[in-house]
């Protein structure tokens, strides 16, 4: 029951429910604000748990500067999001939410169920308590302004078109690379028809074409290469290796070691037309190792059962061996152990972006004030992964998201001010939930 006199409190429109929304929603309900979470799929956080499938990697124990270096040229940008909300109190959260945690080897953190449902149903749970209220198969289709600087939003929904009045509004839409989970990118033409600032929108930890022959392709793809490391082979030679495995598919290769190198290998595509990934197929051999056992005599065996034999090249390593090592590689010893540590892979363009994990590219930072508030639609806040940024798996994906989210929140909050929480505070909030 509303307090005698007292106005309500403003309405927060949060438009994705995916994590960095959910978080924006829950910040904003601790004030007890009016929170409406809009979402154009039948539920929410459907990517959250299509990610906890093989096991939900939530974030990552490293040192903070290692941390944050995994931004690339957005690490300036993320790192204040994270010291508000990093890896520290991201878990301090989900503790608080009853999940448990705890560090891998690798030093990736994990729920201890590894699954994402139970936090999900935990989290929305929360969320009701605190009145906020989901609206399900609500497409958000643009907005006006109200003489009064609020905004009017259009939503298709399944009993047609309907409009809703808030006073802040977080956008939090994901990126383009899971449409069939709700990131379409839809949203993209939107904010450029608005005058954002806006960067194209890219695969991010996505998969590459390589003209394999009909052999290789009809042979080897689903197989994986294992411990192997690779680095992006440029004009001034290899970058740095990482350590890994990847899978041969009937397109290229993908998988988590490509990953880690897709925006540098990205990157080198869009600048010249191809990149070139130089593979060390035995990193735990020494050059002079390889061609000692390259050099050994043979005899009657063949050059495959020798290589099985002195290396354990075999298989599908084996098969990339001679893929892309030259015929004459395999008559000099001293090239074809060359080859073996450094073979080159000629990459020619990521795979579609509705088939990336992730998405680079979308809003600017330049056009977001400090709380991620757009400059040019005050009132108006972006979060999670339409932003322009990028970062491997690792979790590093989820924690720039959810503490997107927290900043998003944490800048209605201060858009609002004290007025609209003492309001809230003198109003009992309904606790329902919109039918989809």
């Amino acid at each position: 029951m509303r307090a005698a006199g007292a106005s309500p409190p403003p309405a927060v429109a949060i438009i994705g429910g995916g994590p960095a929304g959910l978080m924006a929603a829950e910040i904003a309900s601790g004030e007890g604000l009016r929170v409406d979470v809009y979402d154009a799929m039948p539920s929410v956080g459907r990517k959250l748990l299509m990610a906890g499938r093989g096991g939900l990697n939530i974030t990552h124990s490293e040192p903070a500067d290692r941390f944050r270096s995994r931004y690339g040229a957005r690490q300036l940008r993320i790192a204040p999001l994270l010291d508000a909300f990093g890896p520290a109190a991201l878990r301090d959260w989900l503790h608080g939410l009853g999940v448990a945690t705890f560090v891998g080897s690798s030093g990736r953190v994990f729920p201890t169920a590894m699954k994402s449902s139970p936090l999900l149903r935990a989290w929305l749970q929360r969320l009701r308590t605190a009145g906020v209220r989901f609206h399900l198969r609500h497409r958000w289709g643009g907005w006006a302004r109200n003489p009064d600087g609020s905004s009017r939003l259009s939503f298709s929904t399944p009993h047609g078109e309907q409009q809703h009045d808030a006073a802040a509004v977080v956008l939090a839409l994901g990126g383009g690379s899971w449409p069939r989970l709700g990131s379409d990118g839809r949203w993209f033409a939107l904010l450029e028809a608005a005058g954002v600032e806006l960067a194209p929108l890219r695969p991010a930890n996505c998969g590459f074409d390589v003209a394999w022959s009909d052999h290789l392709r009809q042979r080897f793809a689903g197989q994986p290469i294992k411990s192997v490391a690779a680095g992006l082979l440029d004009p001034t030679g290899a970058t740095p290796y990482r350590r890994g495995e990847f899978m041969l598919t009937a397109n290229g290769v993908e998988g988590g070691l490509i990953y880690t190198l897709s925006a540098a290998l990205r990157q080198a595509i869009e600048a010249s037309g191809s990149a070139t990934l130089q593979l060390d197929l035995l990193p735990d051999h020494s050059p002079a190792r390889v061609l000692a056992e390259v050099e050994q005599a043979r005899g009657a065996r063949s050059l495959s059962s020798h290589l099985q034999s002195r290396l354990g090249l075999k298989g599908a390593r084996l098969a990339l061996l001679r893929e892309c090592a030259s015929a004459d590689d395999f008559q000099d010893p001293a090239r074809l152990a060359a080859a073996i540590k450094a073979l080159p892979l000629r990459l020619l363009a990521t795979r579609p972006l509705a088939e990336a994990i992730s998405t680079a590219g979308g809003v600017c930072f330049e056009a977001l004030d400090e709380t991620l508030m757009l400059r040019d639609l005050p009132g108006v806040f972006c979060a999670g992964e339409m932003l322009d940024w990028e970062a491997p798996t690792g979790g590093y994906l989820l924690s720039a998201c959810l503490a997107s989210g927290y900043a998003a929140g944490r800048g209605v909050l201060t858009w609002l001010g004290d007025d609209a929480r003492e309001r809230a505070a003198a109003t009992d909030q309904p606790n329902e939930t919109e039918s989809p």
